[in-house]
């Protein structure tokens, strides 16, 4: 007797591999995130992302114009506010010459296609390293929603085509959805941060953007009133499912690996696209491990992104973007 199916003869060689392949990544799927700093000339590797880097204008606009020649369309920005300019309600958020304005402007200019996307959140400006306003060791919601929405306005009108709420704030895409149709703004798209969760991988973006929770009397130590528990997995799809329902246009999950069975979860559920976040701790872990000669940089790379598209994600914002679109050739 024989086997009346051998399944081998599909992976017999590469020809045959790649013919039958299910997945397959393109540099379309990537979104690209950039750390934006003021000054000129700044082009400074962030110590726990090696090889990554935060950028003034200047090297911003050269950045953007590599990527775009990449074949990467999209990416999401983020601004290092310095000190000075930091306090409990993100009050340079709001300033209509403040830096996320400016990148925005300065990417538009340098690549008038690429899209743009920006992070909308008050940890970067808080004097408290938090995605919202802190009182009496609490963090306000609506009051927060309000200023969320404001800064979403000064985004889309400085020409950002998303803007990308990271806060977790409740009804915040609501809020932010009214504000721009009430500013005619009705091409700005929303990605909102759905289901994102008080992890442990964020500790390296925490560096880059100096924005983690300070140690201080009545502030909370973490984000864990805001963000989600890392052991729910229905909850997800009820947060999800209420961005959707409040207008977001593309729906994210954060962190990436480790959520896998969430991000299926909710691509199985619900119709519009759906994002992940290959986050700061990921891009670190396989950074230091290659660099011990414990794993293969390229090849856990590319499976680990490919892991993400096979989950479901229509867009992967990741920070081996670059080097992945290299190895495809």
């Amino acid at each position: 007797m024989f086997p009346l199916r051998r399944n081998r003869r599909l992976r017999q060689n590469d020809a045959i591999r790649h013919l039958v392949r299910e997945t397959v990544l393109t540099p379309s799927d990537f979104l690209v995130p950039l750390f934006v700093v003021e000054g000129k000339g700044v082009k400074e590797e962030i110590s726990s992302m090696p090889n990554y880097f935060r950028l003034s204008l200047d090297n911003l606009e050269k950045e953007v114009k590599e990527l775009w020649n990449m074949g990467l369309c999209a990416v999401l920005l983020f601004v290092k506010v310095p000190d000075n300019l930091k306090d409990n309600k993100g009050s340079e958020a709001l300033n209509p010459n403040g830096l996320m304005q400016l990148a925005i402007k300065h990417v538009k200019n340098a690549c008038p296609e690429m899209l743009v996307m920006t992070d909308v959140a008050l940890d970067p400006y808080s004097s408290f390293g938090h995605d919202g306003i802190v009182e009496n060791g609490h963090i306000l919601n609506d009051e927060t929603s309000e200023i969320l929405a404001e800064m979403s306005i000064l985004h889309a009108q400085a020409g950002a085509d998303f803007v990308a709420p990271s806060d977790m704030m409740d009804g915040r895409i609501l809020t932010i959805r009214e504000a721009l149709e009430e500013e005619e703004l009705h091409n700005t798209g929303i990605m909102s941060y759905s289901a994102k969760y008080a992890s442990a991988f964020y500790g390296p973006f925490r560096d880059a953007l100096d924005s983690a929770p300070v140690d201080m009397k009545n502030v909370p130590k973490d984000k864990k009133t805001y963000q989600m528990d890392a052991a729910n997995r229905f909850e997800a799809i009820t947060e999800t499912q209420a961005d959707i329902d409040e207008g977001a246009d593309i729906v994210m999950v954060k962190p990436g690996l480790a959520y896998l069975d969430i991000l299926r979860e909710i691509r199985n559920e619900v119709d519009v696209p759906v994002a992940v976040y290959q986050v700061s701790g990921e891009y670190a872990m396989l950074k230091a491990a290659a660099k011990k000669g414990w794993l293969d940089h390229d090849s856990v790379m590319m499976e680990q992104l490919i892991a993400f598209k096979r989950a479901g994600a229509n867009i992967i914002a990741s920070y081996f973007a670059k080097d992945a679109v290299r190895l495809m050739g």
